[in-house]
């Protein structure tokens, strides 16, 4: 099946589809209702944006080519103050370009998705080749206090998938939300269902109740999440990147400074059990468990099963929400192992996560690739025959 045929006769796909996962993750946009995309081409992300072009005019949607990141941002925030639900797709130098106006749609609470393919850095690094370098530049690459939410793909199923989620999380909590893919889940091409629009549940866009005189576009909600105007429908809506009062005007105050950023912290830490996803196996009876994310837990599944033939008590632990970080649940699984394995295409960024939630309790061993290329799944076995091994003790 030639996807891009299918797309000229079909306004919405449904059904199975043979497609890479930048592909999938554009149709998850799609059937989220996303129809504004604004981009810059970008290897490895540029299939997103290639897919975006040829559906969204169809689907009497937006595409628009920016003159680079830093617009691309811009433009899907504006967007989505225009009413629409918004997109770009990029990935490390670009990713970058885009933080400071990431910051602004975190401050001016404004829902859309932000997909980064990461490649192998830093700087231009390996353009066409994966990495996973950008994980923690997706938690504080921005300036400043703030929560976000990134979730990461580990199939093109799931980059369809966690694509709508993201949409959902954006328009119920009001933030940008991240796509944390990398090379490989773009490039990977597999069998991808796309449900029928009677199955997906969609999250609608939180319109205001109260009529236009008494409205107050940043006056929360009972969760801490303010109703949204669409600029245009007759509501006075003042948005502003400084700190605000609930009118959306500047408040250069530390106590309105404290009340703002604290509610937009706590929008998210106290809706968790809401946002956060893991994936785990086998870790009630565990003394070892791989914890790991995106195409680094598909090349571990080969080295967890070898560990189990060999009679290692083995389990897994998969990061889909990687930010905010599921404290509670790596926390709950170091009570019960010795140690955990991470494997990661980067020279160790989400161990430290995990070391800092066992507190002790389990040891964590790092499994790090710098970049252009997966891990041997080798490695990774051995990591887990050296995790289940008693530790080495000094007779000092």
């Amino acid at each position: 099946m030639n996807p891009s045929v299918t797309a000229q006769k079909e306004p919405v796909l449904e059904g199975k589809h043979f497609i890479n996962g930048a592909i999938a993750c554009a149709e998850g946009a799609i059937v989220a209702g996303c129809r504004f995309f604004a981009g810059y081409p970008i290897t490895p992300a540029t299939e997103v944006a290639e897919r975006m072009s040829e559906r969204l005019p169809h689907l009497g949607g937006i595409y628009i080519q920016m003159e680079d990141e830093i617009a691309s941002m811009a433009a899907i925030l504006g967007a989505s103050w225009g009413g629409k639900k918004s997109m770009t797709a990029t990935s490390g130098p670009g990713f970058s370009l885009m933080m400071e106006n990431l910051g602004l749609g975190i401050m001016t609470e404004t829902p859309c998705v932000v997909v980064n393919m990461q490649r192998a850095g830093p700087s231009t690094g390996l353009p066409t080749y994966v990495g996973q370098g950008d994980m923690m530049q997706a938690r504080w690459g921005s300036h400043g206090v703030y929560e976000i939410i990134a979730l990461a793909p580990s199939s093109p199923q799931e980059a369809l998938d966690l694509t709508i989620t993201a949409f959902n999380l954006s328009e119920e909590f009001r933030l940008p939300v991240l796509i944390m893919g990398d090379e490989i889940i773009a490039h990977m091409t597999e069998r991808v269902i796309i449900p029928t629009q009677d199955k997906v549940k969609i999250y609608p866009r939180r319109k205001p109740t109260a009529p236009p005189d008494e409205y107050l576009p940043y006056q929360p909600a009972n969760d801490l999440v303010p109703s949204m105007a669409t600029a245009g429908d007759g509501y006075h809506i003042q948005t502003t990147g400084l700190t605000h009062n609930e009118k959306g005007y500047p408040v250069m105050t530390v106590e309105a400074h404290q009340k703002l950023v604290k509610r937009l912290i706590d929008k998210i830490i106290l809706n968790k059990d809401k946002i956060i996803r893991v994936e785990e196996e086998n870790t009630n009876d565990a003394d070892v468990v791989v914890c790991s994310y995106g195409s680094s837990a598909r090349i571990a599944e080969w080295a967890i099963k070898e560990a189990r033939a060999k009679g290692i008590k083995v389990g897994k632990l998969r990061l889909i929400t990687v930010w905010p970080f599921p404290n509670e649940q790596v926390s709950a699984v170091a009570k019960k192992i010795k140690a955990f394995v991470v494997p990661e295409i980067n020279n160790g960024q989400i161990s430290l996560e995990v070391e800092r939630c066992a507190a002790g309790k389990a040891r964590v061993i790092s499994v790090p690739h710098l970049g252009g290329a997966t891990h041997n799944p080798q490695d990774i076995l051995d990591a887990i025959i050296k995790a289940a091994s008693p530790p080495h003790q000094s007779n000092y």
